[in-house]
């Protein structure tokens, strides 16, 4: 959520950084709530103490005014809870669909007006003709897609023999990459609650895009962002504590796998993939410099692969709900001809902290939120499109790099 502070003290300014973020959303309406909504608050409380001060004057003796003004004021106090309550669900409502501030230096402007960055490697050269990765993992018998759709329908992959040993391969070697740059491995559920996606900024915006499990009301984590971002909610720490980092390697589940389409077919947009995640709590003066560290830990993952990628600094409409500023590391995939997002790097200052409560003291007592920061370190399956596509031999083998070999998995 955002600072309602800056909202007030800032109006115009406030509303127009929603609206560079966001143009469909009313921030002049969420503004109009929450004057009203502490109008009404302020009349509600004035009528409760109204009544209890009748309370008291009654002690001293019950009046046929006393009991006339009390059943005034008691309708109109129950009344207007009645009404208090209905715009605080109304303004709830639409506090929580707010999205993040962008940064100053976040461009305006949608996903064409991304701006590219930086450039690592070249785009690999071949002697021959390549082929596309669902034509090399189906001739290897890596990759079962009919057999998926059988067991769960389209956009789902079953993984066969060494393409589970090259999956399994690339997470132990991401993982410990991110240990080694001082990032703690955490495996949380893959099961999550309803206040866990409202507290990551997934509900109630977009609540149609997670798979759930109503009887029990829970739901299949969309990335383990959101389980990082609830492992400390309501709490607080000690500022000598921060920052905290964590790792994590999870599968996640989303519903907008989008259409088998020839563009987008195999395993470059799948309803179930695995990904390793990397997270951060800190002071807000470090975010800056937590978020250096997030994107050079995973740049590390894709030099060592000796993979071509590119990074991108997104425009305010094409960057995440909770985001407020967004590096997108995208990697070149030959059998595609096109780059591909492979990790999205978010710093979503304290708009995570707000709805969570996650908090630290400072030196003088005083407690202050929390910047979350979170980048995707990597996700596996267009990780693994890269290799196959960019490591592919004229006789359909893939030649797997050797710092995957070393993990004794291939």
């Amino acid at each position: 959520m955002i600072d309602l502070r800056q909202l007030r003290d800032e109006p115009e300014k406030t509303i127009g950084l929603i609206k560079k973020k966001d143009p469909s959303f009313d921030g002049h309406l969420l503004y109009e709530l929450d004057l009203k909504l502490r109008d009404l608050r302020q009349k509600v409380e004035a009528l409760r103490n109204k009544k209890n001060g009748l309370v008291k004057e009654a002690r001293s003796g019950i009046t046929d005014e006393i009991k006339e003004q009390s059943k005034q004021i008691g309708a109109q106090l129950k009344t207007q809870e009645i009404d208090l309550k209905a715009l605080e669900n109304q303004f709830q409502e639409l506090y929580l669909a707010c999205p993040n501030l962008p940064l100053p230096d976040v461009p305006a402007g949608g996903k064409e007006d991304n701006k590219i960055i930086k450039e690592v490697g070249t785009q690999p050269q071949f002697s021959f003709n390549i082929q596309h990765h669902v034509d090399l993992v189906e001739a290897l018998d890596w990759i079962d897609f009919k057999t998926a759709a059988k067991l769960a329908g389209s956009n789902f992959a079953l993984y066969k023999g060494d393409a589970v040993k090259l999956l399994y391969a690339l997470a132990m070697f991401m993982l410990k990459n991110n240990i080694s740059h001082g990032y703690t491995p955490v495996l949380p559920p893959v099961l999550v609650n309803e206040k866990s996606l409202e507290v990551s900024g997934n509900f109630p915006k977009f609540k149609e895009d997670v798979y759930s499990i109503e009887k029990d009301n829970l739901y299949l984590t969309p990335t383990s962002e959101v389980n990082l971002a609830n492992m400390y909610r309501d709490h607080i720490f000690a500022e000598k504590e921060l920052p905290v980092r964590m790792t994590s390697w999870t599968s996640c589940f989303r519903r907008e796998a989008g259409t088998y389409g020839a563009h987008e077919r195999g395993l470059i947009r799948i309803h179930q993939f695995e990904k390793v995640e990397l997270f951060t709590l800190c002071e807000p003066q470090n975010s800056d410099q937590e978020f250096d560290r997030i994107i050079a830990t995973t740049e590390t993952i894709l030099q060592k692969l000796d993979l071509h990628y590119r990074i991108s600094l997104l425009a305010a409409q094409d960057m995440g709900f909770q985001a407020a500023k967004t590096f997108d590391i995208e990697v070149w995939l030959p059998g595609q001809k096109q780059y591909y997002e492979v990790s999205s790097c978010s710093n979503c200052t304290d708009f995570q902290a707000r709805r969570g409560l996650m908090r630290y003291k400072t030196e003088e007592g005083k407690n202050q939120l929390l910047h979350t920061l979170n980048g995707s370190s990597l996700a596996l399956p267009r990780l693994m499109v890269a290799l196959i596509e960019t490591y592919q031999q004229a006789d359909g083998s893939i030649s797997i790099p050797d710092v995957l070999q070393k993990e004794g998995l291939l």
